[in-house]
């Protein structure tokens, strides 16, 4: 029933979107949190900019930003990202444009989180003479955090799911052997089934594990 598997490497193109959700949740949770940071803090250009990026980016269509990374940074630019293999270059692209994407969504569900902490403990953070940034870092975002696990989860899921849109150029992860099976194979039903089955593997875990952290450290008001 499973022979057409073989000569197929299934396990490798799945690691392959493992490693593209990894790496481009690292980056979207740094620059989100950057953003979020933007987005309350105190400088109007800073704020300005951080509104911008997340009204616009998110407005965009993810495939229009992948498509932009290949075509606008390394085919117009020649924008390499520190190497001269074809594959390697364009899941670096991939990764930047997940996470140029993603990060929006992460600043969004961490503003969530922000916005549950009551004003008076930043209040008297401010009184007691902490700058803006000791009063984020110690003060807000920690409780923040602990406020978005669900969210972020949720958008974690999301992610995990959006790693399809890599195959656009090229990537070797699961959507783009798929589509080479299906064009291969007269198992059509089979072959979605096997690959639905294995997103499910990769995202039901993610969303049960990351469900039971947030009400573990949820912030008891």
């Amino acid at each position: 029933m499973f022979d057409f598997l073989e000569g197929y490497d299934l396990l490798g193109a799945f690691w392959t979107t493992v490693q593209l959700t990894v790496l481009s949740a690292v980056g979207s949770l740094i620059w989100g949190t950057l953003l979020a940071a933007m987005r309350v803090g105190p400088v109007p250009l800073m704020r300005g900019f951080g509104t911008a990026y997340v009204n616009i980016v998110r407005n965009i269509p993810l495939t229009v930003i992948i498509l932009f990374t290949s075509l606008g940074l390394n085919q117009t630019l020649s924008v390499q990202l520190g190497s001269d293999d074809f594959d390697t270059i364009n899941f670096r692209l991939a990764v930047l444009g997940l996470i140029l994407y993603t990060s929006a969504f992460v600043c969004e569900a961490l503003r969530s989180g922000i916005n549950t902490v009551p004003v008076g403990q930043a209040e008297a953070a401010r009184a007691i003479g902490l700058s803006f940034s000791q009063v984020l870092g110690l003060v807000v975002l920690p409780q923040a955090f602990r406020s978005s696990v669900v969210p972020l989860a949720n958008v974690l899921i999301a992610l995990t799911k959006n790693t399809t849109v890599a195959a656009a150029i090229g990537v070797a992860e699961a959507a783009l052997l798929m589509k080479e099976m299906i064009e291969n194979e007269a198992a059509l039903l089979l072959i979605a089934a096997i690959f639905a089955f294995g997103f499910v593997c990769l995202t039901l875990p993610t969303g049960l594990i990351l469900g039971w952290v947030g009400k573990k450290v949820a912030v008891k008001r």
